[in-house]
């Protein structure tokens, strides 16, 4: 999970404050030496934290809270706000230019996953509608016009190469082969190194001027701590970035960079990828992290990624067969396989709120190799099995078992479970029956 350590740490904070009929003004500096702690030691800037807890505490203080019913309830609220202006109060969307051609110059140093996110990118502006190039700039990395070419491939999405002439003279010919074969996104993939140098920057500086970029964007590996803030500050002060996208945010990081980084530079964070698949890249919204951070869920993410993931015409097949108690193990297998595609369980469950510490996730005991054994026992029956599980006796669910090698004791309880679901399936068909001759609907 994003944050988690600090997650855990604010969270179990703020169950004293929420145990409280009445907060003492002493009652909240405690708390706040806590958040304090948990904030330098998930490596956030000193003096970001030195003005983050005075500004949460000169409004906990106040007469609103002290007065309140719900005095705990209402510093959670100011920290939850607090945190949001920290990491840019609303979503900095992607700018695009006016003439045809739009154009991103991502840079950054060397192993921050530069070459993986200009395809992640590419991918996220091709949903969207748009035809993107992607241009390969980085002639100084051994293979790195090779993994931009395997990232490009299993887009789909076409790569621009010139092998290892100059970058600068690479970049105007992208932009030419754009404007000839209509992509109206071109992705320059420029060279990072090991460290921030003269030698870097001066070419980037001339990219810049060759490109006049719609956006520079630096990738900056968010598990790297406070360094990545230090690397933003260089990069903007030498080169003018326009917003930042953070890597392994999935990873068990501290998390300190995204929450210092909008403070330091000023420039927003974009997006976060959230995941090693070219997919898992997410618009970045500070009001939902800050939410997630303390445990409030997540729940327009979780809804977008439902929408983005399940097919429309099949969720109507569904609602059908739903009604009509005619749900089989051909739907149940469907709907595993997109829910799959949503990413781990583990962090869907954590935008849902109250379910956003990993104590309750714990409780839940989510296992994500329960569902490759169900897949597998749902796989190993045959169609007419899938379309009537009745039909499943003795004898095919022990073919079944050692098809998906598993053990006939759990081939009996999926085949129960999937009678619970169906049963209340039926109910809820039911429901919604009885609700529209009253007038009213159920919510499908």
């Amino acid at each position: 999970m994003v944050f988690e350590s600090l997650a855990d740490k604010l969270q179990n904070t703020f169950k004293t404050l929420r145990g409280k009929g009445k907060l003492t003004e002493a009652d909240v500096k405690a708390a706040m030496r806590e958040v304090k702690l948990a904030l330098l030691e998930a490596d956030v800037n000193f003096k970001i934290v030195k003005d983050f807890i005075q500004k949460v505490t000169d409004r906990a203080i106040g007469q609103e809270v002290m007065s309140s019913l719900t005095p705990g309830q209402q510093v959670i609220k100011i920290v939850n706000e607090e945190l949001t202006t920290l990491m840019g109060t609303t979503r900095s969307k992607l700018t695009f230019s006016s003439s045809p051609i739009s154009v991103y110059m991502m840079v950054g140093l060397q192993g921050s996953g530069k070459t993986t996110t200009c395809g992640k990118l590419g991918n996220y502006l091709k949903k969207q509608g748009k035809k993107p190039l992607l241009v390969a700039c980085d002639i100084y990395r051994p293979a790195a016009i090779k993994q931009l070419q395997v990232v490009g491939d299993s887009l789909a999405i076409p790569v621009f190469t010139m092998g290892e002439i100059s970058p600068i003279e690479i970049t105007k010919a992208a932009i030419t082969h754009a404007q000839r074969y209509g992509n109206d996104v071109v992705i320059l993939d420029t060279a990072g190194r090991l460290h921030i140098d003269e030698m870097l920057m001066n070419e980037l500086v001339d990219i810049k001027k060759a490109a006049r970029p719609t956006e520079i964007l630096l990738v900056v590996d968010a598990m790297t701590g406070q360094d990545a803030v230090n690397v933003a500050e260089s990069f903007n002060a030498q080169l003018g970035i326009d917003g930042l996208i953070m890597t392994k945010l999935d990873g068990d990081t501290r998390g300190g960079a995204a929450l210092s980084v909008r403070a330091v530079t000023g420039k927003p964070i974009k997006f976060a990828g959230v995941g090693e698949k070219l997919s898992e890249l997410e618009e970045f919204h500070p009001d939902r992290m800050a939410s997630r951070i303390l445990g409030m869920g997540d729940v327009l993410t979780l809804i977008e990624k439902a929408q983005s993931t399940f097919d429309e015409d099949e969720a109507r097949k569904l609602e059908k067969k739903m009604k009509k108690g005619s749900f089989d193990f051909e739907d149940f297998l469907s709907q595993l396989q997109q829910m799959k595609k949503m990413g781990p369980i583990g962090d869907l469950l954590g935008m849902i709120p109250g379910l956003g510490n990993q104590k309750a996730l714990k409780d839940i005991q989510v296992d994500e190799k329960d569902f490759v054994r169900l897949e597998a026992i749902i796989q190993s029956m045959t169609l007419k099995e899938r379309r009537d599980p009745n039909i499943i006796n003795g004898s095919r669910k022990k073919r079944i078992a050692a098809g998906s090698g598993t053990s006939v004791q759990e081939v009996n309880k999926l085949l129960k479970q999937f009678e619970q679901t169906k049963k209340m399936m039926k109910q809820f068909a039911g429901m919604d029956k009885r609700m529209k001759r009253g007038g009213m609907r159920m919510p499908f």
